[in-house]
Parts: C-alpha cells; structure tokens; sequence
C-alpha cells in the first residue's frame, strides 16, 4: 500500500499505481482491439515548463505524466486520462492539470 491506500499491480510485465488503473488499462485495451481508439499510450510525458537559470541557480523542468492517452476514432480527438482516487487530487496535481490544460488544449478525463 501506498500513501493514497493504492494497492500496486502488476499485469503482463506492466507495473500500475492502483489496482483501478490496471482495470482501466484491460478496458482501454479492449477498445483498442475492437478499433474504437487507436495509438494508446501507458505514462505519457508532457512538459510544462523547461528547465531555466536563475541566480546561477539552475531549476528542474516541470513535467505531467499522464496515466493514458489515446486517440478516441468516435469522437476523432486525442483523450489524456488520470486514474484518480479523491484522495489523490493533491493541490499538486490540480496545479499541473490547470498548467496542462492551458498549454495542450486537451481537458484531462479523470476516471
């Protein structure tokens, strides 16, 4: 158990935070199957902010790591989405959903 009282699971070589993200995962890859989206993709990275100097102090860039994203072929557009617990939606993470929004155009679906 974590600190959000996730439980990790592992399913064909792939690790998972939640036992919820795993289930979502096997339904996405459902999907996939039957052609409803395409192009998933488990953990991707996007950047919020680049990495700057300031002071002669260099600071770390500042990055979201989505749980999928995929192209929805019935809605013809790309879907990020975020396993989340309530317990999970730390100040945060609203903070780089709002920062993601902003700069990639795509509401993130939390599940």
């Amino acid at each position: 158990m974590n600190k959000y009282r996730n439980k990790k699971t592992e399913y064909n070589g792939i690790k998972f935070d939640s036992k919820k993200e795993c289930i979502r995962y096997c339904e996405l890859k459902q999907l996939e199957k039957v052609g409803v989206i395409q192009s998933l993709r488990l953990q991707p990275r996007y950047l919020l902010q680049e990495k700057y100097t300031i002071n002669g102090r260099t600071e770390r860039s500042i990055s979201y790591i989505a749980d999928f994203e995929y192209w929805d072929n019935e809605k013809q557009k790309m879907v990020v989405e975020d396993v989340k617990s309530p317990a999970s939606k730390t100040q945060v993470y609203r903070i780089k959903k709002k920062l993601f929004e902003k700069k990639y155009g795509i509401e993130i679906t939390e599940i």
